[in-house]
């Protein structure tokens, strides 16, 4: 598995974030500890290849990860678990879950929560594009420390 990227992710300037004077504004909150959004283009952070049928691109936020996966037909996320809820949507494809002896079939438009330390395994039976979105942040991801993915 590649190292964690020491880039700082894409975000987007002008003319994608202009001033809006006055609006956005809550009175009752400080500007002081009001912390700015950040917008970013998905598609413009790097592709990490985890193995060569699994590539993914991430951002993380304060509390939560957001990944964008590439699986292609075959892919395999072994038996894991982990401190994270994890809700996955799939936009393209298909691939069957494993999770306490049962077997999930998702297909593009289905949404799958995976509440915290539940094992679960990933086989893609098609070429599909799965969003999962980890909360709380992935933290095994920024340590570098998760050791469930198999460069294959």
């Amino acid at each position: 598995m590649t190292k964690e990227f020491s880039l700082a992710p894409s975000l987007l300037s002008p003319p994608d974030v202009t001033d809006a004077p006055g609006r956005g504004i809550d009175p009752n909150i400080s500007g002081h500890i009001a912390a700015l959004p950040n917008l970013y283009e998905l598609d413009a952070q790097p592709v990490e290849e985890m193995s060569a049928l699994i590539s993914r691109q991430y951002l993380h936020g304060a509390h939560s990860t957001f990944v964008k996966w590439r699986m292609k037909k075959g892919a395999i996320v072994p038996l894991h678990h982990h401190i994270n809820e994890q809700i996955t949507w799939i936009t393209e494809g298909a691939c069957e879950v494993y999770s306490q002896g049962k077997k999930y079939l998702l297909r593009a438009g289905s949404l799958f929560i995976i509440p915290p330390n539940v094992p679960h395994e990933f086989h893609f039976t098609e070429d599909t594009i799965d969003i999962d979105i980890f909360s709380p942040q992935r933290q095994d991801w920024i340590d570098g420390t998760v050791n469930y993915y198999a460069k294959k």
